[in-house]
């Protein structure tokens, strides 16, 4: 079980560490992570369940809150009070 294996990580080691996770599902391994990184959430052949305030949903990647604010934050930094 993996709790936030992102943190302090940078954004190629997060590669790495998603490339790692499937290497290991392709052994046969299976691991549970709780993560808010749109990066590790990206790894071939994850199952993603996203918790929200309506409880936890099977979800795309493309769908979940987390890409959605990442992709909000780098088309436009301001919307979020950085200028």
């Amino acid at each position: 079980m993996l709790d936030e294996p992102e943190a302090g990580l940078s954004f190629m080691t997060q590669i790495k560490l998603a490339n790692l996770l499937a290497e290991l599902r392709d052994d046969g391994i299976q691991v549970l992570m709780a993560t808010h990184s749109p990066i590790l959430t990206a790894t071939p052949g994850a199952r993603i369940i996203e918790l929200d305030d309506d409880g936890l949903h099977s979800r795309a990647w493309k769908d979940l809150m987390t890409v959605a604010l990442y992709r909000r934050f780098l088309a436009d930094p301001g919307y979020f009070g950085l200028e």
